[in-house]
């Protein structure tokens, strides 16, 4: 699975999180080049991250 920067919006819930400096910069510079929102990131990240979590636990599953 590829990441994408899946634009639909849904409704949601705010949440406060503190992001290390230096990853920040990073994701603020991709964001940029990909006319993406902050949100829109973190979100796709995340649902990217449980999907590769729930493929890695198939595998482990299988062997």
């Amino acid at each position: 699975m590829a990441f994408n920067l899946n634009i639909k919006r849904k409704e949601g819930i705010t949440k406060c999180v503190r992001f290390p400096a230096e990853l920040l910069k990073e994701i603020e510079d991709y964001i940029a080049k990909n006319e993406a929102t902050f949100s829109r990131f973190v979100i796709e990240a995340c649902k990217y991250a449980l999907e590769d979590i729930k493929t890695q636990e198939k595998k482990k599953i299988k062997n």
